[in-house]
């Protein structure tokens, strides 16, 4: 029980504002020592310094010491998410880039990357889309009975890696997830990661072994409440040969936008049309 004496104490400190918890500081000690003498016997006593910013700095000296006066331990500062380097595209990684010529990883309309880390194979991708952004690796150019790999922006504004293999048109989510190191990140309209995963996987039906050449499938589109929905444009490009991820490409392709004037067709068009007008009418 505590007795009638000490909730008198008690209640004088915290009027006083010194409160600072139930055993009192090397301050108080001090200041008691020094107002019953050496011995115990009555002696000269500094007045109260009873102002916001003393009380403030011996508030904030207690908060931050354990029961022990050890500082607590603080968790180690969580490093922003190192932008994608694409001069090392060709070089030290490979690349593919899918929008405007000249485009990089914050402007093209999609952008992966891919270098191997000892046993493992590292993942860099990155779309304009406030949704979900994926990788398939594919045996024939086509969609279904693909390994996938997808980055997918929740409500709660974060990016988690999903692992998802495609049923016909359909991607289906699966819980054994090869992914490890992940990272990711929303910001200005993109959804943007990085993760590893192994080279070598047990022969699974929905994993593959990536130290193999596949087909790439690149897709990205809108997300409900951190699931992923049909991807924004009717046939997502596709490698036009197969990625070895032995050998560092640095390859583009131009977005629909930007293939019109590439194709024969579309030539063939404009030179008829400028001889045309070259020529004039009769």
């Amino acid at each position: 029980m505590v007795s009638l004496r000490r909730l008198v104490q008690l209640s004088v400190l915290i009027v006083q504002g010194g409160w600072r918890g139930v055993a009192p500081s090397p301050t108080e000690e001090g200041a008691l020592r020094a107002g019953h003498g050496e011995h115990g016997e009555p002696g000269h006593q500094e007045p109260h310094k009873d102002s916001y910013s003393t009380f403030a700095s011996e508030f904030l000296e207690s908060k931050y010491l354990s029961d022990d006066g050890y500082p607590f331990p603080t968790a180690p500062p969580v490093d922003p998410f190192a932008k994608i380097k694409v001069s090392d595209c060709g070089v030290t990684k490979g690349c593919i880039r899918y929008g405007k010529p000249g485009c990089d990883a914050e402007t093209c309309d999609y952008f992966l990357s891919y270098r191997r880390i000892g046993t493992d194979v590292e993942y860099e991708m990155s779309a304009d889309t406030d949704g979900w952004v994926a990788v398939g690796f594919s045996s024939d150019k086509k969609m279904g009975g693909d390994d996938v790999m997808g980055c997918v922006h929740d409500d709660n504004g974060r990016v988690r890696i999903h692992h998802f293999y495609n049923v016909g048109q359909w991607a289906k989510e699966i819980k054994r997830n090869p992914a490890r190191d992940e990272e990711g990140i929303f910001e200005n309209n993109r959804v943007t990661c990085r993760f590893k995963r192994p080279l070598y996987v047990p022969r699974e039906e929905t994993l593959v072994d990536l130290h193999l050449s596949w087909y790439y499938l690149f897709a990205w589109g809108p997300a409900i409440q951190g699931s992923i929905t049909r991807h924004d444009i009717d046939s997502p490009p596709v490698s036009d040969h197969m990625i070895s991820i032995y050998k560092y490409e640095d390859i583009f392709m131009p977005s629909t936008a930007y293939q019109t004037f590439n194709s024969p067709l579309c030539l063939l068009l404009i030179v008829a049309l400028t001889f045309y007008l070259l020529m004039g009418t009769p």
